[in-house]
């Protein structure tokens, strides 16, 4: 936990800044890639089996990989696998330029997972490493807005590259990008050492882990968060399907996925400032919850363009009030030791929620068709909230009753 640490170096609005930075270029860079490949696996020969195959190893292993290479980052030092993710995904980008068939595509994008899972979880410790405990919500706030401000921007920059210059120069414009942000990050970018003065002891792996295992708060973080984000991983899968069903036009699916996205990043700050100022964020992440699920059921009603940018946009609030808190929350509930392997955690239950929601949510759509899939899927968020307010409700009252009177 962050209270009791001391900082030296730079302050915190600085280290906050040169975070977010280059977390914005991060997956602004990555994520160019994305509206790219699928056309450009096309090109060499794939199928949609194949982009289906290439999107799915990246989840899978960026889910994997998340967990361990958060641990990897609490005893190796949070800078070097920051560089080390850098360094992967704009490599990756660089290899993709010299691609000659579907298969290779995937081989790179297992690497590209790889990346992601070492920067991702390193960067959100990091972030909680220098946070005042008053401040860990705005910072978590800050911090995903440019998660989200990159993985909006990054699409629309590599597709219009794209229809100026062709494919390959969007990966070789990505990869460079990565690559100069890995050498600027070098320089400018403290150590975990010269951020914290009391470092907290070093304890076995296999102590730590079995300590996260035994911690009912992050368990029912990662649950909560695997569901939230089966929800969005069907909204981002299908809502071009069902809303094409609906007769909506791509300009309108457009018009739906970026109400979303706007309101998803510009509730991240003052829902963040709000949870560093109530007593319980868990009481947050629920409220943000039942919006959110609330939101994925009246898709189930949506028939025309207002209500899907209706659902869209509470969809994005309640993701932002909930994520946010429960960003902060993780941070808060372990040691700092221990923080790499919790975010690691969470970031692999959000890929692992995500191809979740692809996968299984596919064949409940082909069983019962896209309204009643929205009501499951809704149903299978509340189900998980109720579990996290029932087990956070339990560990208040549990450390209520032994404080010392």
């Amino acid at each position: 936990m962050n209270t009791g640490e001391q900082r030296t170096g730079p302050s915190y609005e600085r280290l906050l800044l040169i975070c977010c930075s280059a977390t914005f270029v991060c997956y602004c860079g990555s994520y160019m890639r994305i509206p790219v490949v699928p056309l450009y696996a096309k090109l060499l020969g794939a199928n949609t089996v194949d982009v289906g195959v290439i999107n799915s190893t990246f989840l899978l292993v960026a889910g994997l990989f998340s967990l361990p290479l958060g641990l990897v980052s609490d005893r190796v030092g949070r800078k070097l696998l920051i560089l080390c993710g850098l360094l992967t995904i704009g490599g990756t980008s660089l290899l993709l330029s010299l691609a000659s068939s579907a298969r290779q595509i995937a081989l790179i994008y297992f690497l590209f997972g790889v990346g992601v899972a070492s920067f991702g979880p390193t960067m959100m410790s990091f972030v909680a490493d220098f946070s005042p405990s008053t401040h860990l919500g705005r910072s978590y706030g800050w911090y995903t807005l440019a998660i989200y401000g990159g993985m909006s921007l990054g699409p629309a920059a590599g597709g219009g590259i794209a229809q100026l210059l062709g494919y390959k120069p969007v990966f070789i414009f990505a990869g460079v990008l990565l690559l100069v942000l890995a050498v600027i990050v070098f320089f400018i970018l403290p150590r975990a050492r010269h951020v914290l003065v009391n470092r907290p002891p070093r304890r076995p792996a296999i102590d730590i882990m079995r300590g996260l295992l035994r911690n009912p708060s992050v368990l029912t973080c990662w649950l909560v968060t695997i569901g939230g984000f089966m929800g969005f991983g069907m909204f981002i899968t299908f809502i071009p399907l069902y809303g094409q069903n609906r007769g909506l036009h791509i300009g309108q699916i457009g018009i739906v996925f970026a109400a979303q996205a706007v309101s998803n990043a510009l509730s991240r700050i003052p829902f963040g400032r709000l949870s560093d100022y109530v007593s319980h964020r868990s009481n947050l992440v629920t409220a943000g919850f039942i919006c959110y699920a609330a939101a994925l059921a009246g898709f189930g009603f949506a028939v025309n363009l207002a209500w899907f940018v209706l659902f869209a946009v509470v969809t994005g609030a309640g993701m932002g009030l909930a994520f946010t808190a429960v960003g902060a929350l993780i941070a808060e509930v372990v040691e700092p030791g221990s923080r790499g392997i919790a975010m690691g955690g969470y970031n692999s239950s959000i890929y692992f929620g995500m191809m979740l929601g692809a996968l299984v949510m596919g064949a409940v759509i082909r069983s019962i068709g896209y309204p009643h899939a929205f009501f499951i899927i809704a149903g299978i968020n509340l189900a998980v909230t109720a579990v996290f307010t029932l087990v956070f409700n339990f560990t208040r009252a549990r450390a209520r009753f032994e404080a010392p009177v």
